[in-house]
């Protein structure tokens, strides 16, 4: 029986150097059975899986409005990095929560747009914003994403 091994990559960047450090994954391992056990089992963490960064719930609520281009994204979502932006853009497609639909033109071209399920997410995000602006002491940070 052949088995699938999985690699988990991590970089280090520094003014003079990079490192890039490559483990194995140990599928037996507590962390990685817990991994999908509970966001198999516990819909709370399941969502809170799928919704793992902060940047997530940002990038889907600039496309509640419509499809956008990477620069669109870019420009609405100022504090994240570029490689945060992609990585997070990849997950949700990943995910199947966003849509990548990339144009075969010179410069290229790519668009983001909601799945249904990323629609169904309106709903929870939108409820995320009225407990935050209930709860969160200082409205000025809430007003800004």
């Amino acid at each position: 029986m052949i088995t699938e091994q999985k690699y988990i990559c991590t970089y280090e960047v520094s003014s003079t150097y990079q490192i890039v450090c490559i483990m194995a994954v140990k599928e037996s391992s507590t962390n990685q059975y817990n991994k999908r056990l509970v966001t198999t089992q516990c819909p709370i963490t399941f969502i809170a899986y799928k919704m793992g960064n902060r940047w997530k719930p940002l990038v889907i609520r600039q496309l509640f409005s419509g499809t956008k281009r990477y620069g669109e994204l870019r420009k609405a979502i100022t504090a994240v990095s570029e490689k945060m932006l992609i990585q997070t853009l990849r997950e949700l497609e990943a995910d199947g929560i966003i849509n990548r639909k990339a144009m075969p033109v010179i410069p290229p071209h790519v668009e983001y747009s909601l799945t249904e399920s990323g629609k169904d997410l309106e709903p929870v995000i939108s409820e995320m914003v009225k407990w935050s602006l209930k709860h969160n002491r200082s409205h000025e940070s809430t007003t800004n994403c």
